[in-house]
């Protein structure tokens, strides 16, 4: 709300001077994890094999407005800074979602709809909860959209890496959020 609030204020301050003003401004919003909040304990991982894996892996849902004029894809990329010991853990790479998108319901990122999966840091096409180790404190989960030139094509599979190598000259805006997460 108060980024709302601070975005509606910044627009008025500058009169409609921007076309970012008049069109809106990019944004992506989730009615489940507010920004910079702690996620509830059902969008954690869920892995047998692994004692920091106890949620139930649900993905929550997402929803995006203003999207820059000549968007013709988005990607949504999920990342943990804090993961593997400030390495860092790739939980999602979606991509080849289609212009008409503006949002994702629950577990649509879990269960791989609406976009090609690329490869997350445990080498799964599609939604990895947060798992971070007990007593490591909260983690950041940055999910970052992209906005595209680039017809729907990419090929299945791209680390977040490749992706963002192939959407070089080819990014036209992007607009995130954080959720937090500590066991």
């Amino acid at each position: 709300m108060k980024r709302l609030l601070l975005s509606a204020l910044t627009c008025a301050a500058a009169l409609y001077a921007s076309a970012a003003c008049a069109e809106g401004i990019f944004m992506l919003q989730s009615p489940a994890v507010a920004d910079n909040a702690m996620m509830e304990k059902k969008y954690a991982g869920n892995a047998k094999d692994n004692p920091n894996c106890t949620g139930e892996n649900q993905s929550p849902p997402l929803v995006w407005s203003n999207a820059p004029q000549g968007t013709k894809s988005y990607a949504l990329i999920v990342f943990d800074p804090e993961g593997a010991k400030g390495l860092g853990v790739t939980h999602l790479v979606a991509y080849n979602i289609p212009p008409t998108a503006t949002g994702f319901a629950a577990n649509d990122l879990r269960d791989a709809k609406g976009f090609t999966g690329g490869k997350n840091s445990p080498g799964t096409t599609a939604w990895y909860g947060p798992c971070p180790p007990t007593g490591s404190g909260a983690h950041h989960y940055n999910f970052t959209l992209i906005a595209t030139d680039l017809e729907p094509g990419l090929p299945a599979g791209l680390t977040r890496e490749a992706l963002l190598e192939k959407l070089k000259g080819h990014a036209l805006a992007a607009t995130g959020l954080v959720g937090r997460f500590g066991q």
